[in-house]
């Protein structure tokens, strides 16, 4: 059976949503690129997984993958996962970093994206807001 992270990558390389359903644990927090404030919770972090996959992402793949375990900030052991990607946003290049965190049962309960070039950020920040947006996770702004 493949792990956590296999079935993760697979669903992210073929934008396919319904795939992600049960990686996550419950209270999962996704940092973003743009600020590092997370979202928190199942619901909210799997609408922006959904607005990334089929509305931010030109071109996707990753690329190298690294693991290893690391101290939390309240001492626990996790294992960890860092994910080199590669994709277009806007026509624009971007590469970065996914660092995925798991529990104890194997799900995924922090997720981080650090992406680069810096300028990237706002062709990001953009198409995800507009898709948070239009799925109605956002109000508009204004």
């Amino acid at each position: 059976m493949a792990s956590t992270v296999e079935r993760f990558r697979a669903a992210v390389e073929q934008r396919d949503r319904a795939a992600l359903e049960g990686l996550f644990a419950p209270g999962v927090r996704f940092f973003s690129p743009v600020k590092f404030t997370p979202f928190e919770g199942l619901p909210t972090v799997l609408g922006v997984f959904g607005v990334l996959l089929t509305r931010v992402f030109d071109e996707f793949r990753y690329v190298g993958e690294m693991a290893g375990t690391v101290e939390l900030d309240n001492g626990e052991p996790a294992m960890s996962h860092l994910l080199v990607f590669r994709a277009v946003v806007g026509g624009k290049q971007v590469h970065g970093i996914d660092l995925i965190q798991l529990d104890e049962a194997g799900l995924i309960k922090e997720f981080t994206v650090m992406v680069r070039p810096q300028r990237a950020l706002t062709a990001l920040s953009d198409a995800v807001l507009a898709g948070l947006v239009a799925e109605g996770l956002v109000p508009p702004a204004g």
